[in-house]
């Protein structure tokens, strides 16, 4: 079975892992990868999510058409290099007007090895990816248009999926470093952190260049280590708080290393504060379960209602496992639920400063909502030294 929009011969060909096959334009890189299919529902920042390390080991398909129509420039970035391993849209990118673009989205991927590809009837892959999982799939480029079918097929049937993977050690960094950039503003950019600010140790399991950001807007003395890093080189540098990072892969399986650091962090009693995957290891050292979803959720629109205050937040998010809220053990209260599904987007220990969210409160693509949450981490902080 395959779709295709175009009526130029194909450059691009995506197989699924059940046979499926759908033609369209290629851009960027060429060649063969295998991944994971997932859908973004973002309306903006594709350059932030393509360089998000949360999408280690995925292909994104975006649900709005108008990708490529703003170009990339270096500014935008979220790690060195995209991260994501390709990306599907509904037409092929145009040139670009904005005045911030240094260059083409196309151009740009292909000097990355990531593999583009357009001319692509989105709606229809979104509601295969809704109904049937996130599919494992092999995304091809040839310029030519010459593609082996069967080997695609095979090769997308192959792929080993996300379930049991660790890839946060595959996206972090190589060794510590200090953090002193705060959130761009008009017109000098991304200002430096001044001052005495509170000591935080970052684990980085993939985090965005901007939650650190935010984090040193927050007043925050940012000093990052790897995922991989032991809780005693965590409390060696004499933290006021602990901050663990989103990135991808499946928790279990990068818990099998930082769950127990997290544990003695823990016992020493100082802030904590996750996101995203961080989320996920601090519910897994509190006892807790993670489990794989269907589909995920991807996108900068999601509603997550805050059951403390009844609020509701517009919040962006990136994760394809969440935390079993049934799982939560005697002293650790949910705090925050999707409205979409009702699954849970939020944690924190009774009588502690220690609390973790799903979503991506720093708005590298997405809404503004959920900032509070870095004052709510320095507010922690903050308490402790004056008690």
């Amino acid at each position: 079975m395959a779709t295709g929009q175009s009526t130029k011969k194909p450059t691009a060909c995506l197989a699924l892992a059940d046979g499926t096959v759908f033609y369209g334009m290629g851009f960027g890189a060429t060649g063969v990868t295998t991944a994971e299919l997932c859908f973004n529902t973002a309306m903006t920042g594709y350059q932030e999510i393509m360089t998000d390390p949360s999408y280690a080991g995925q292909v994104v398909t975006f649900t709005f058409p108008h990708i490529g129509n703003t170009g990339v420039n270096a500014e935008d970035d979220e790690t060195a290099d995209p991260v994501a391993a390709g990306m599907i849209v509904k037409w092929d990118p145009t040139e670009p007007s904005n005045w911030r673009s240094q260059d083409e989205l196309g151009p740009w991927l292909a000097k990355r090895g990531r593999i583009g590809m357009g001319g692509v009837d989105t709606r229809r892959l979104t509601r295969a990816i809704r109904q049937q999982g996130a599919p494992h799939v092999a995304l091809a480029h040839d310029p030519d248009g010459n593609f082996d079918i069967e080997a695609l097929v095979a090769q997308a049937r192959a792929f080993s999926g996300l379930v049991g993977l660790d890839l946060a050690k595959d996206v972090t960094c190589a060794q510590s470093y200090k953090w002193d950039e705060m959130r761009w503003a008009w017109p000098d950019g991304f200002p430096k952190r001044e001052g005495k600010g509170h000591k935080v140790v970052a684990l980085d399991f993939g985090a965005k260049r901007n939650i650190l950001r935010c984090l040193a807007s927050a007043g925050c003395d940012v000093t990052v280590l790897p995922a991989t890093a032991t809780a005693e080189e965590v409390l060696a540098h004499d933290p006021d708080g602990v901050f663990l990072s989103n990135g991808p892969g499946d928790p279990a399986a990068t818990g099998e290393y930082a769950v127990p650091m997290i544990k003695a962090v823990l016992d020493k009693g100082l802030p904590v504060f996750g996101i995203c995957l961080g989320h996920q290891m601090l519910a897994l050292a509190l006892g807790a379960k993670t489990i794989k979803m269907n589909h995920g959720h991807h996108g900068a629109n999601h509603p997550v209602k805050d059951k403390d205050t009844g609020k509701v937040e517009i919040t962006s998010m990136n994760h394809g496992f969440a935390v079993d809220a049934q799982s939560l053990p005697e002293g650790v209260v949910e705090t925050h639920v999707s409205l979409f599904d009702g699954s849970n987007c939020g944690i924190k220990v009774e009588g502690k400063p220690v609390f973790s969210v799903q979503y991506h409160p720093e708005a590298s693509p997405g809404p503004m909502d959920s900032y509070y949450l870095f004052e709510r981490f320095a507010a922690a902080m903050a308490a402790r030294e004056m008690a």
